[in-house]
């Protein structure tokens, strides 16, 4: 980002420009956005000094200081929501820095270098040629900036523990090469647009070739010497991020942030207990259906080791996958009244991020983008990929979850804030992701007993998450403790199991988001049949989750709270 700077003096000048309260908020917003929207030639993945984020928290600090002064009864329905977000945002950016999380921006299945493979999309133009080559020299750079603040964390006792990197170096070997022409980077110089003339074509290729030789493999040559021969050796020895200096207040904050509103690891432990019991009981009784002779732990057995709940080849898992996903595009008009205009693919997890990555994931792109949305799905090690959460796995990623709600959302109306669009919270997005595995059942998408077993094994995945979760960061588990507990109550294969846990040990907090957003949401939707009743419409009901974008919990409680009651009093 660019350095601007908005200096105090120049903000203090923004909120002088008008006195109405509605125009000062139109006006912190603007702010804000400009901050966000900054650039720098000189940095075109970012800039990721030190410098740049105390900058940044002190203006976030700043223009959360001046927005409240405004006084939020005096604002309509709208700015209040905006007011709420903004508020939201600008704290989490002052906690962010308090804690020093930009000293440590490694997981188990991502980190600031394997971050970069999102970068890589099919060029549609030489325009975008040219500022995918200037994101390819930018990569030296970025690297050497993460580096430092890594360096810090490690000085600090924040590295991640050792535990959680086996097989890491899938994250980047991949991209060390002998020639440019095998490296991932470089791919997308392989199809260049049609329309480009040959010269143009020998020209963008031979460019790429020079940058990915000279700048992107010695880049990841670097980044594998940092990892082999001076981070793994300095990682933390214990697991909890509450063992950490100060990290039993950071693991708070993170539960603040991921659930939007104010729960204690006691209560969402217990929740997840609770949730694990219920959920387990009608797993039970699908095996009763389905005549299984044996306990629940050889059913589990039998789903993981049974040929017959498997691909057999990556491109089998493929159609699969884009079957489901086209019966879910047949139903979306009779459960929502308004659908994006964006479309969206279903591919692999690129090979060089899959060993480490989870079953599948949404993947979006700007509203102007020329790329659509994509529903990854993993194909790596096809043994631990069962069929029947296929459905589950789609509805969740593709549509109605992910591309639904996020193209949705960056295709809000002019009236909302760019801000507001651009916006993603975990307890809102990932709870509706959750909440629609539920509605796919609606949808009548489950059509063997499996696959409603795949759908309870997912949900139990969520429940279990609340348990092991809090276990590690706040109750001392250890990593065999928090693998037995998940393998022991989901269907989810043990290479998934594992890969999921590193994942929670390395992202506190985040996992908690799924459950109980998911909780609320159904909530609401019981609430509403029941205050409803025959005049409950659930394509009403989806359109006021929807219309207004991202929503901490507590707003998108008070908003179907106001859409009843403005519903009950038309009926009457």
């Amino acid at each position: 980002m660019r350095k601007i700077l908005i200096t105090f003096g120049s903000l203090l000048w923004v909120m002088c420009q008008n006195p109405t309260k509605e125009n000062k908020l139109t006006r912190l917003i603007t702010a804000y956005e400009s901050y966000e929207q900054s650039d720098n030639e000189q940095y075109p993945l970012g800039d990721y000094s030190e410098q740049r984020f105390e900058q940044y928290a002190q203006f976030c600090d700043s223009l959360k200081n001046e927005l409240n002064t405004l006084d939020y009864k005096l604002l309509n329905e709208e700015d209040q929501i905006s007011y709420s977000l903004l508020d939201f945002v600008l704290n989490e950016a002052v906690v962010e820095y308090q804690f020093k999380t930009h000293w440590n921006p490694i997981l188990s299945d991502a980190g600031f270098h394997s971050s970069l493979t999102y970068r890589v999309r099919p060029l549609t133009n030489k325009k975008s040629a040219l500022i995918y080559l200037r994101t390819l020299e930018g990569i030296p750079t970025y690297i050497k900036q993460q580096k430092a603040l890594i360096e810090k964390g490690l000085e600090a006792g924040m590295g991640q523990p050792l535990v959680i990197f086996k097989g890491y170096e899938s994250t980047y070997n991949q991209h060390i090469t002998s020639t440019a022409e095998e490296n991932f980077f470089y791919s997308p110089f392989l199809n260049l647009p049609t329309q480009l003339t040959e010269a143009e074509k020998d020209s963008l290729q031979a460019a790429a070739k020079t940058v990915v030789v000279e700048k992107v493999i010695p880049a990841f040559e670097e980044v594998k010497n940092f990892f082999e021969q001076e981070y793994f050796l300095r990682t933390r020895k214990t697991l909890g991020v509450s063992e950490i200096p100060n990290g039993k207040a950071y693991y708070q904050s993170r539960i603040d942030y991921y659930t939007t509103q104010q729960m204690t690891p006691e209560g969402i432990h217990s929740l997840g207990l609770s949730e694990v019991a219920r959920i387990r009981s009608q797993m039970e009784s699908i095996i009763d259906e389905v005549g299984f002779k044996g306990t629940f732990d050889d059913f589990i057995a039998y789903l993981r080791t049974s040929p017959k709940f498997y691909a057999t080849t990556p491109e089998m898992l493929l159609k699969h996958a884009r079957n489901i996903a086209k019966k879910l595009d047949e139903q979306l008009p009779r459960y929502f009244i308004t659908l994006p205009r964006k479309p969206y693919g279903v591919a692999p997890v690129p090979a060089s991020i899959a060993p480490k990555y989870t079953g599948g994931r949404y993947v979006g792109s700007p509203k102007n983008s020329t790329d659509p949305g994509y529903y990854w799905v993993n194909t790596y090690n096809l043994s631990s990929r069962p069929l029947y959460v296929i459905p589950s796995l789609t509805a969740h990623e593709a549509v109605p979850g992910h591309h639904l709600q996020g193209a949705l959302n960056q295709e809000l109306p002019d009236h909302i804030p760019q801000f507001r669009k651009n916006l993603y919270l975990s307890a809102y997005g990932e709870g509706w992701g959750l909440y629609t595995e539920y509605l796919a059942e609606e949808m009548g998408i489950y059509e063997t007993p499996y696959e409603h077993f795949g759908k309870l094994t997912y949900e139990m995945w969520r429940a279990c998450r609340l348990v092991v979760d809090t276990g590690i960061h706040a109750f001392g588990w250890s990593r065999d403790q928090a693998v037995t507990f998940m393998a022991s109550n989901t269907a989810l294969s043990l290479h998934e199991v594992n890969t999921e846990i590193d994942r929670y040990i390395s992202w506190p907090g985040q996992a908690l988001s799924y459950k109980i957003g998911e909780i609320k949401i159904r909530e609401l939707r019981e609430k509403a049949m029941k205050e409803l009743g025959s005049d409950f419409d659930i394509r009403e009901f989806h359109e006021e989750i929807l219309k207004r974008g991202t929503l901490t919990l507590p707003l998108l409680e008070n908003q179907i709270l106001n859409y009843i009651n403005r519903k009950k009093q038309k009926i009457q």
